[in-house]
């Protein structure tokens, strides 16, 4: 087990959030473990990553709504790294649709990515976690978990959730020195955002080099402190809104 050079798991790291946040992590020197869906653009990242000092870098395809497919990432992890100082939940699905004839099978796709995932990889990995502590679990959840749009209900119920996790989490293991935050931005320039591009332009969005800042500050704090959530919305006269 390395003594000098910690390790963290990113998941939805081969674009956007996670994969800023990766890029960050491999210049503060973290040994990484990255997964998303896009093998090609995961190697991309990887190597990205390795160019900014990311010495050792593991790449685990996967898909995150099957359950499969989660805990071989989480066992990818463990062969590789053999600690874990920080897991770090990007990946996401959103669908927007109002209320009246929502699909089940979208309900069932963003709980499925955006919740039960979260919860396999943590449940997988808490061992680990433990013997490696200190140690941090960011998730990247969402304002609309706590103000909600129409057209998100399914997105935002599934976000208040993974919020809700990473408070039971604190209640759970923080007195073993594993500490949970969930990030809960408004909308962010990725590709995930741009169908609102007619309504937020980009300019006025968060950026993924925000929150991946966040995250590196998260991962400097002591065990003592414990940051259930960081809302992060966008600069205007109205506050709480994504």
């Amino acid at each position: 087990m390395s003594e000098t050079r910690r390790a963290a798991l990113v998941t939805g790291a081969s674009r956007g959030i996670g994969r800023a946040i990766a890029l960050r992590l491999a210049e503060e020197g973290f040994d990484l473990t990255l997964s998303a869906r896009g093998a090609d653009a995961l190697r991309k990242t990887a190597v990205d990553c390795a160019d900014r000092g990311g010495t050792n870098v593991t790449t685990v395809p996967a898909d995150m709504a099957d359950e499969d497919d989660v805990r071989r990432v989480a066992r990818a992890h463990r062969t590789a790294h053999e600690r874990l100082d920080l897991l770090v939940l990007s990946a996401g699905v959103g669908s927007a649709a109002l209320l009246g004839s929502y699909p089940a099978r979208r309900f069932d796709k963003q709980f499925a990515v955006n919740v039960r995932a979260p919860f396999l990889l943590i449940d997988t990995c808490m061992d680990l976690m433990r013997r490696t502590a200190p140690a941090r679990i960011v998730a990247i959840s969402s304002i609309t978990g706590c103000a909600p749009e129409p057209g998100l209900a399914a997105y935002g119920a599934s976000k208040a959730a993974l919020t809700a996790l990473c408070e039971a989490v604190n209640t759970e293991a923080s007195a073993d020195g594993v500490a949970a935050t969930a990030i809960l931005p408004g909308y962010v320039d990725t590709d995930m955002s741009a169908w609102n591009h007619d309504r937020v332009p980009p300019t006025e969005m968060i950026t993924s080099d925000d929150l991946a800042e966040l995250v590196v500050s998260l991962s400097r704090l002591s065990p003592r402190a414990v940051v259930p959530s960081i809302p992060v919305l966008r600069s205007g006269s109205t506050l709480w809104r994504a």
